[in-house]
């Protein structure tokens, strides 16, 4: 984290006159962070970037992707009270929520894993404006894909460009301006939309909003017309935990879901101070 980044958030959480962290003299103190339920680890290096700005000590033998239990401790702090306290709430709200992030990405990822091996879950855009590259990474931590990070990563060709240009002529002019490293991914929602995006050239072919059923029949029907070998098949929409299962099953190469950040639920993080010293 950026240090323009850490004092943004600082300035949002302090205001100007911060009276609550100076109620009691500063004190050198020791406290720990630590987890009230079950979760997978993330955000840890954000953490670590607000201590090493107040100049704390502290410690974990943990890291992020890792699987810890209710009430273990993530950190041990030492140093000034008053800085801990400023910086205690800002570290929790982005544990817990990184940590539900990643944990829910473990859970789903858990599922597809338990019908293959080689299917990739990923997220999407849908990410809260400002944090984006925060939530990717827990995404990470729980052993999801990021796909794209922004829209320079690579070219979609979504369903709002087809509808203006068609599939075709989308592809050719993608063609045309992206770089050589720039994959194309299309969006279709057909069998047919998804044969002719393989026959004009993409790299990736999104199947959204289709039923499993349908899904099965369209990797068919693309593996019969003897499209090329580096064609991914990604399928995205409407995808959560309770249908996740359905989806699995299809074989394709990646699931794609909205709902690992923005249906993932806060972990209950807490700061406590073990011992104090007056400075």
């Amino acid at each position: 984290m950026y240090t323009h980044e850490i004092e943004s958030f600082l300035e949002e959480d302090l205001g100007y006159n911060d009276i609550s962290c100076k109620l009691v003299p500063d004190h050198y103190v020791e406290a720990i962070i630590f987890t009230k339920g079950d979760c997978t680890l993330a955000g840890l290096d954000v953490a670590i970037s607000f201590f090493d700005y107040f100049g704390m000590d502290y410690f974990t033998n943990h890291s992020n992707g890792d699987r810890i239990s209710k009430n273990d401790v993530i950190f041990t702090l030492k140093g000034s009270s008053l800085s801990i306290l400023r910086v205690e709430r800002l570290v929790l709200n982005f544990l817990g929520h990184l940590c539900g992030i990643a944990t829910n990405t473990s859970r789903c990822v858990d599922v597809v894993r338990s019908h293959s091996s080689d299917t990739r879950v990923a997220c999407t855009r849908k990410t809260t404006p400002g944090i984006r590259k925060y939530e990717k990474m827990a995404v990470i931590a729980g052993g999801g894909d990021p796909h794209r990070f922004n829209l320079t990563d690579s070219v979609m060709i979504k369903d709002n460009h087809v509808r203006m240009m068609g599939v075709e002529a989308a592809i050719k002019s993608a063609k045309e301006k992206a770089g050589f490293t720039q994959k194309i991914e299309v969006e279709v929602e057909s069998s047919a939309d998804a044969l002719v995006a393989a026959k004009a050239g993409a790299d990736i072919i999104m199947l959204d909003n289709m039923e499993p059923d349908d899904i099965i029949k369209t990797v068919d029907l693309l593996k019969r017309s003897s499209i090329p070998e580096h064609i991914m098949i990604e399928i995205s929409g409407g995808i959560n935990m309770d249908n996740l299962e359905e989806y699995a099953k299809t074989g394709v190469d990646v699931i794609s879901m909205g709902s690992l950040i923005h249906k993932s639920q806060w972990i209950d993080v807490s700061l406590e101070i073990v011992e104090n010293q007056e400075i």
